[in-house]
C-alpha cells in the first residue's frame, strides 16, 4: 500500500483506484408491535444482512495514482473479474485496508459478500476510463439438516440422518505448521484449523516475519506457524 491511504480487495483482486466514498449499512430487523392499553413495544432481533455500495473508477491508461498487485491491468481484466464474480454464484471476501499518512493502522474492514448488481458507466468527461458503481449483500453461512420419515403399519416415526462430518480440521492442541498453496487466504487457513475464520488475526499475529505488512497478500510455499487452540 501507498504511504497512507486504502486499499479495496474484491476476493484477491485489488481495486486499482480505491473509491472516494464507501456506504456501508447494517439493516434493521426489528420489529414494532402494538400492544392494546400498552402502547408500542419493540421486539429486538438480530442485525440484519449488511449492504455496501461504492463506485470505482477502472482506467484504460496507467495513473501515477493507480495501484496493481502484478503490473498494469487494463479495463477489461477488471470488467471480466466483475463478470466471473457475479456468474459464479459463489460469496468471497470484501476486505478495505486503512493506513494513515504516519503508516498507523486504522481498523479494517473484513466481511463475506456477494456481489448483488454492478453497473458500468462510461463518459466523455473520463476519457476512455469506465466507472462501476457496485452493491454488495453480506452472506452467511447456513444449512439444513434432512430428515427421514419412515411408515410404519401403526404410527409414522421420524429419524433424523446422522450428522455429516465436519470438513474443518481440528483445532491444533499445540502449534502446528502449515504451507501455502495456490488459492489460500488467511480466512479460509482459520477456518481450516480453527472452525472460524475471523480468528486470521491469530495467524498473522505469529507470522508477520512471514507475511509482512498486509494479511491479504500470502503466496504459495511460505510454511506458516498456526498457534495452538
Amino acid at each position: 500500500m501507498a504511504k497512507g491511504g486504502y486499499e479495496f480487495f474484491l476476493g484477491k483482486c485489488l481495486l486499482p483506484v480505491a473509491p472516494s466514498k464507501l456506504e456501508i449499512k447494517i439493516n434493521n430487523a426489528n420489529k414494532t408491535l402494538a400492544l392494546i392499553n400498552e402502547g408500542e413495544i419493540n421486539i429486538l432481533k438480530k442485525p440484519g444482512l449488511t449492504d455496501i455500495e461504492f463506485t470505482c473508477g477502472i482506467p484504460q491508461v496507467r495513473y501515477p495514482y493507480a495501484v496493481y498487485k502484478e503490473g498494469f491491468r487494463g479495463a477489461d481484466y477488471f470488467l471480466d473479474y466483475f463478470e466471473s464474480l457475479k456468474n459464479s454464484r459463489k460469496p468471497f471476501q470484501f476486505i478495505v485496508c486503512r493506513v494513515l499518512p504516519s503508516d498507523r493502522k486504522l481498523f479494517n474492514t473484513n466481511i463475506k459478500v456477494t456481489l448483488e448488481d454492478y453497473k458500468l458507466t462510461e463518459d466523455a468527461g473520463d476519457g476512455f476510463d469506465v466507472t462501476v458503481k457496485v452493491k454488495l449483500k453480506q452472506w452467511r453461512d447456513y444449512g439444513t439438516k434432512t430428515v427421514n420419515i419412515t411408515m410404519a403399519a401403526s404410527k409414522p416415526r421420524a429419524a433424523a440422518e446422522p450428522q455429516r462430518e465436519s470438513t474443518t480440521s481440528p483445532a491444533p492442541a499445540q502449534a502446528a505448521s502449515y504451507t501455502v498453496v495456490k488459492g489460500d487466504c488467511l480466512w479460509n487457513i482459520a477456518k481450516k484449523f480453527y472452525g472460524n475464520g475471523s480468528k486470521y488475526t491469530v495467524i498473522y499475529n505469529a507470522n508477520k516475519g512471514v507475511i509482512g505488512g498486509n494479511p491479504n497478500l500470502i503466496y504459495p510455499e511460505q510454511v506458516l506457524t498456526i498457534p495452538a487452540a
